[in-house]
């Protein structure tokens, strides 16, 4: 399943998806993340029937993602983004 936190508005989408699929909850991406962006919990807030741990973004970064991921936004010069790099299972991307 597709988890998609963030939110869009006049400037762009602001999104990361997290593909629970392919998350195994290793948590790799928390201590990554200059903001705190991730948390992982024992199951699945989005499927109940889910009792293994995985990744999400936390509550009160969903609608601040514009800034609170901006440090580590990409541009031409800069490496991917050091949750993407990460996450060894490939189940995070981001919509910028």
């Amino acid at each position: 399943m597709l988890a998609n936190y963030g939110y869009k508005d006049a400037s762009g989408d602001f999104f990361i998806t997290l593909d629970t699929d392919k998350c195994n909850g290793c948590g790799d991406c928390v201590p990554v993340c200059p903001s705190a962006v991730f948390e992982v919990l024992d199951e699945d807030p989005n499927d109940p029937f889910r009792d293994e741990p995985v990744a999400i973004v936390v509550v009160e970064k969903k609608k601040k993602l514009k800034y609170e991921c901006n440090p580590c936004k990409p541009s031409q010069n800069r490496p991917p983004l050091p949750c993407v790099k990460a996450c060894r299972a490939g189940a995070i991307s981001h919509s910028w």
